[in-house]
């Protein structure tokens, strides 16, 4: 049986190195791609193609694709992991970032998903798995312009499964809860450096404190739980449309459903200080 060729963009760290580690595992020819290639050594030492790639750059972009194509002859599934986290107060975060959060997490996404289904339509086959967030269904202050892109990332999805599923190409969608990554340390720092002064100041400074203490505990899920979720995911037949999974995920979107949303604020507000 032919190996199944993926690509898994973002992995050279969390989630994206633990997925290409475990498709590798599961036999797939997995391709790790990332702008960081000195993060990925250990990926390529177990036998994972590492390549460079920057989803904000569109030769990037082409180049990597093509280059598989044109080694491979086709990419099966593609995991659109690349992503991170821009929190500080809407008032206080400059636009330029703030496209920049959209350029990452939603237009990079887009683009390498365009760019990869010529081959999968061709091929009469594909997995797409977009990697969201349980930040796709709910929200938090200071977090406003990353919320954004993942539920534009959910909308998306929905949209790109009923167009591309004649040509059996299947869209799935991962909403990933607390993960024990850089990823809330990343974004804790961000959201102290931009609201540092100012009218926000204080429940920036509380919800930073608050953040970099939960993701240095040890009560966030692992990432090898959303690679083992995905690898689920793509080697499934028939796929779900979405998996909820990890830390707090099921728990908070099913109280978003069932409270009011001034209730919901006021619950996540003692949350976070």
């Amino acid at each position: 049986m032919t190996k199944k060729i993926a690509l898994v963009t973002g992995a050279s760290s969390g989630i994206g190195s633990s997925t290409a580690l475990e498709l590798h595992a599961k036999g797939f020819t997995v391709y790790g791609a990332a702008r960081r290639t000195d993060k990925m050594r250990n990926l390529k030492t177990v036998g994972i193609h590492v390549v460079e790639l920057d989803v904000t750059d569109e030769d990037s972009m082409v180049t990597c694709i093509e280059r598989i194509l044109e080694k491979e002859g086709r990419i099966d599934v593609l995991i659109n992991n690349a992503g991170y986290g821009s929190y500080g107060a809407i008032e206080d975060v400059p636009l330029e970032e703030a496209r920049r959060q959209l350029d990452v997490n939603l237009f990079g996404l887009a683009r390498m998903t365009q760019l990869v289904l010529p081959s999968m339509r061709r091929n009469q086959f594909g997995k797409i798995v977009n990697i969201s967030s349980m930040g796709g269904k709910v929200y938090t202050p200071f977090g406003g312009w990353y919320h954004a892109t993942k539920f534009a990332v959910e909308a998306f999805s929905d949209c790109l499964r009923m167009e591309v599923a004649p040509f059996g190409i299947d869209v799935i969608v991962v909403e990933p809860g607390g993960i024990k990554t850089d990823w809330g340390i990343i974004a804790a720092d961000h959201l102290k450096e931009t609201s540092a002064q100012g009218a926000y100041k204080a429940k920036a400074y509380s919800a930073s404190d608050s953040m970099r203490k939960m993701y240095s505990g040890n009560l966030l899920s692992k990432p090898e739980l959303i690679a083992k979720t995905i690898s689920k995911s793509v080697m499934a037949r028939k796929p779900k449309t979405r998996y909820l999974v990890g830390s707090a995920a099921k728990p908070s979107v099913f109280l978003k459903r069932i409270v009011s949303d001034r209730t919901f604020d006021r619950i996540i507000q003692k949350m976070m200080g």
